[in-house]
C-alpha cells in the first residue's frame, strides 16, 4: 500500500527518497562541498565499496545529490548536494539536534 502513495505522501515519499542506512549519513558528508567517491569512502570504512555506489546512486536518482565526472586520467567524479539537497540542510541540523537529545537522555538511562 505504500508503494501506491510515493509521489503523493510526503512520509512515505521522503522515507523512499531517504531509504537506505547511510542515506543520512552521506548528505551530512555533502554538507560542506563537494566530495570524491573515495573520500566518502575513507570518512565511511565501515561501509563497503558497493554499498556507498548504491546509496549515492539512489539519492542521485531522487535528484537529492548530483554527479560531476570530470574528463581526466586519473577520472576524477564528485558529488554534491543539488538545489533539493540543499533545502535539506535544516533538516539534518535538527536530525543533529534530536540526536545529541537522544544521546543525553540514553546516557541518563545507562547511568
Amino acid at each position: 500500500m505504500t508503494q501506491d502513495l510515493f509521489g503523493i505522501c510526503p512520509y512515505v515519499t521522503a522515507q523512499r527518497v531517504l531509504r537506505g542506512k547511510w542515506s543520512i549519513v552521506i548528505l551530512h558528508h555533502l554538507e560542506d562541498g563537494p566530495v570524491r567517491f573515495n573520500e566518502l569512502q575513507r570518512r565511511l570504512p565501515e561501509m563497503t565499496h558497493a554499498t556507498l555506489a548504491k546509496q549515492l546512486r539512489s539519492l542521485e536518482e531522487y535528484g537529492v545529490i548530483t554527479r560531476t565526472e570530470y574528463p581526466q586520467v586519473p577520472p576524477k567524479v564528485e558529488y554534491a548536494l543539488s538545489p533539493l539537497g540543499e533545502e535539506f540542510r535544516p533538516v539534518l541540523a535538527q536530525f543533529e539536534a534530536w540526536g545529541l537529545r537522544c544521546i543525553e537522555h540514553l546516557g541518563k538511562d545507562r547511568g
